[in-house]
């Protein structure tokens, strides 16, 4: 072989090697890219971390039907006993089945991430309770929306042809940690980032929902948590010894209801705890000229018509908001309905105006308001 051939094949050689370590570089750095846009930040490194659930002063009489529903025979366990045997293609499959569900995930808390959401299907069991005995987190990865229920959809299966009033599907949430929900990439059934329910029943007990995610502004979107349309014959939803935020990367954030929303909904929330949460919109609803609308209701958001909203051994403080209502924004647009608030604790909360009978409460002058035995400063 000549010395001339040598060195091309010595510079071929190279040329090859030059080329393949270019492209291992690309690859690394576009798997990289790819990580860096599917990571997430949950705050929690276990689901024992965060406030916990409930009011820790709240010590209000639980009426037994809006208490914990008996799991002691499941239907479904979802896992067989170790934190890999529980994942979201699982939640999905039982939720989607009904019935009362509960966890065998091993002895420790668990976080499942969730990158689609559960949906609850009309025509299957007309009960679903999910009890996450206390150690289960269900994550949406700060992607996802958790859970979904809607009687007037049709492709969870309309099963009456009035929908928006039907006693089914009664959902009963309990013992469970709902986290970095996020439903901004919604567009037809948009807030909840964590929970979205319309029609049937719903009921929470003994959960917390962290650093939860909704769209950001509008004047109507909102329940950067949980938002809720037409319970059957206007029944409240109860959601008991429950948490919504916390401080720092805890909080739930929203255009309006960083906590809860609703239209049209009754409330009747008891030994609960609301703190940091916010309302991120801006222009209040309607919105005001030049603005996207929204920011209002920290903690709670209720607007539409005929409905209650009854505040009992709770306390909602250090929540804020932009427009209107850093606590509570209630709105009846036919001036009917009314707040009933005992034995709670409504303070620290920042922002907002429109405050004609008590502070941190946006309202309608002569919405009917009872306050008892608790502090509102």
């Amino acid at each position: 072989m000549g010395l001339l051939s040598i060195r091309n094949l010595f510079r071929n050689f190279t040329l090859t090697v030059i080329s393949l370590l270019v492209v291992f570089c690309l690859f690394l750095y576009s798997c990289d890219k790819d990580e860096s846009m599917v990571k997430y930040h949950t705050p929690l490194k276990s689901p024992e971390a965060g406030p916990p659930a409930g009011n820790p002063d709240g010590n209000y009489p639980v009426p037994p039907e809006a208490g914990l529903e008996n799991v002691s025979a499941p239907d479904h366990t979802i896992g067989t006993g170790t934190p890999e045997s529980c994942t979201c293609d699982d939640v999905v499959e039982v939720v989607a089945q009904g019935g009362t569900i509960v966890f065998d995930c091993g002895p420790d808390p668990v976080t499942i991430v969730m990158d689609h959401p559960a949906k609850v299907f009309n025509d299957a069991d007309p009960d679903i309770i999910i009890d996450g005995g206390g150690l289960i987190t269900l994550s949406g990865g700060g992607r996802s929306r958790i859970l979904y229920m809607n009687t007037c959809d049709p492709d969870q299966h309309w099963t009456t042809p009035h929908c928006q009033n039907q006693e089914h599907p009664r959902l009963t949430l309990q013992n469970l940690t709902f986290a970095d929900g996020n439903s901004t990439g919604e567009t037809e059934y948009d807030g909840g980032g964590a929970v979205w329910v319309r029609g049937g029943r719903l009921k929470i007990v003994n959960c917390r929902f962290f650093n939860n995610v909704c769209a950001d502004k509008g004047p109507d979107v909102g329940g950067a948590a949980v938002r809720v349309f037409s319970q059957y014959h206007n029944l409240p939803v109860y959601v008991v010894n429950s948490t919504f935020g916390g401080p720092g990367e805890y909080a739930n954030l929203g255009s309006n209801g960083g906590g809860i929303s609703s239209i049209g909904v009754s409330w009747t929330i008891i030994n609960c705890l609301f703190t940091h949460n916010k309302a991120i919109g801006n222009g209040g609803n309607p919105a005001e000229r030049n603005t996207p609308g929204g920011g209002s209701g920290g903690a709670i958001y209720n607007d539409g018509n005929t409905m209650t909203l009854t505040i009992l051994g709770t306390r909602i403080e250090y929540n804020e908001v932009n427009a209107y209502g850093s606590a509570i924004f209630f709105v009846s647009n036919d001036h009917t309905g009314n707040i009933r608030i005992d034995q709670s604790v409504i303070t620290n909360n920042i922002g907002g105006s429109w405050y004609p009978v008590y502070p941190q409460i946006s309202m309608h002058s002569d919405t009917s308001i009872e306050v008892t035995n608790s502090i509102i400063e």
